[in-house]
């Protein structure tokens, strides 16, 4: 029987992803795996996919595909994450070499697994379709030792017609309050300083469960009770589930990061009635306007995607409107791929590839121009930085991020790291702000 000491993972797509690839960490490790960084080293090699995208796909199936193709394969070869449940079996037919596939909603049978398949010598799928087990994430290994990621909610109930996300990860299912409190607490003991709240659509937490009483917003002023959270952050959210309350929120807890994914996807009502967005661009805006008045100094996300089936220039003129009047901090733009399982595959793409990507630039190049627009305005300005680590390229540098989400760097020492600091700004450098730490604490928005 073949014997396992050594493993490697590598991680495709979000930050979810990334923490379940933290949580099968810790489980290897528990059971006396030594991970290491190259493949070619390990006895295991897991695989943690994502199927959001046609390109991120294809990106796991080359680099699967080459795995086979190596002589004398001795490695145990595992595929976890979206790519799992989306495909299931069938990754066995295109893939005979690896060894089992492990849904999103299974990655607490990962040693079970591991079993079965060593004693067995057998191929070996598990894919549910609903998240029924309560993770053990207190046994995540984190090699980040400033910010850590925390589930709140799994799955998706909002099947818009180009997602595979609720067929991957199933319907949504809220985690208790109690045992989300439990963790940020041992996470600031530990040293944390910033945490954020996971789902794929966290603004629905605790719907599920309507005898907790307790809402999304309700959960966030526990959070921000507890001694040394310096920050919280959340994500992703959806608009038709972004309250008042929330907004409240964000303007009254010291602890909540001024800043808010708030995905548009489309400009156009058609186009978003035919994603299933539901809501219209009116009320996307009106919601935008009541976030503003409420917290003026907000910073705002978003996802778009160009290209969708029948989009017009006329309505791809709309998306391109809006995206230059909101003017989004972060911007996540793509062109439309089909991905099968989804309704949207039952429609025609038609809309060309070069049509699409010349949409695509058009909206890149305007979204440039409102990141540099948005760097000048904060030169000259001071404004709070949570240290994270040193940067890799320049050593002599340090990295961190303000409360809205703008990387900054930084000359300072190693003593620094896991602080708030002031921060003046002086230059940027493409997306990255430039300054120097100045001698006093200080908190303002950025």
């Amino acid at each position: 029987m073949r014997q396992l000491k050594t493993f490697f993972i590598r991680t495709y797509g979000c930050q979810m992803n990334e923490l379940d690839t933290e949580i099968m960490i810790g489980q290897l490790e528990n059971r006396g795996l030594t991970r290491c960084h190259d493949e070619l080293d390990a006895d295991l090699l897991l695989f943690n996919t994502c199927s959001i995208r046609d390109l991120a796909e294809r990106k796991v199936m080359g680099k699967l595909g080459q795995l086979g193709r190596m002589q004398n394969k001795q490695a145990m070869i595992g595929v976890t994450g979206c790519m799992a449940n989306a495909k299931k079996d069938s990754l066995f037919q295109k893939l005979p070499h690896i060894d089992f596939v492990l849904g999103t909603n299974n990655i607490h049978e990962l040693n079970q697994v591991l079993d079965e398949v060593l004693s067995s010598g057998k191929q070996l799928s598990k894919t549910d379709d609903q998240f029924t087990y309560e993770l053990d994430y207190l046994s995540a290994k984190r090699e980040d030792k400033v910010k850590a990621y925390v589930s709140i909610i799994r799955g998706c109930d909002k099947f818009c017609t180009y997602c595979v996300v609720p067929y991957t990860r199933g319907q949504e299912v809220s985690r208790s309050p109690e045992s989300i409190v439990e963790e940020c607490k041992q996470l600031v003991n530990q040293g944390y300083k910033e945490i954020t709240l996971l789902g794929q659509n966290v603004n629905s937490y605790g719907k599920d469960h309507p005898e907790w009483n307790c809402l999304f917003h309700d959960l966030l002023y526990q959070l921000d009770q507890i001694p040394g959270l310096e920050r919280v952050r959340f994500m992703t959210s959806h608009p038709v589930d972004i309250t008042r309350q929330l907004m409240e929120a964000i303007r009254d807890l010291k602890s909540l990061c001024e800043f808010v994914h708030f995905p548009l996807q489309a400009g156009a009502n058609r186009i978003l009635k035919k994603m299933h967005r539901i809501y219209t661009v009116e009320q996307y805006l009106e919601k935008v306007q009541m976030l503003r008045e409420i917290v003026p100094h907000v910073a705002l996300g978003t996802d778009i995607i160009v290209g969708f089936p029948t989009e017009t220039e006329e309505e791809f003129q709309e998306t391109y409107r809006l995206l230059k009047e909101i003017e989004y901090s972060v911007a996540f733009l793509f062109a439309y791929s089909a991905r099968k399982g989804t309704p949207a595959m039952r429609w025609k793409d038609d809309i060309p590839e070069e049509v699409k990507q010349d949409r695509l630039q058009r909206l890149l190049k305007l979204q440039e121009e409102i990141y540099i627009k948005q760097r000048q305005a904060l030169l000259g300005q001071t404004i709070e930085v949570l240290v994270e680590k040193r940067n890799f390229k320049d050593n002599n540098f340090l990295k961190g991020k303000t409360r809205c989400w703008k990387n900054v760097l930084f000359p300072g020492g190693d003593e620094l790291i896991g602080t708030l600091q002031k921060v003046a700004i002086h230059s940027y450098s493409h997306q990255t702000l430039l300054g120097d730490v100045l001698a006093t604490p200080f908190a303002q928005s950025a």
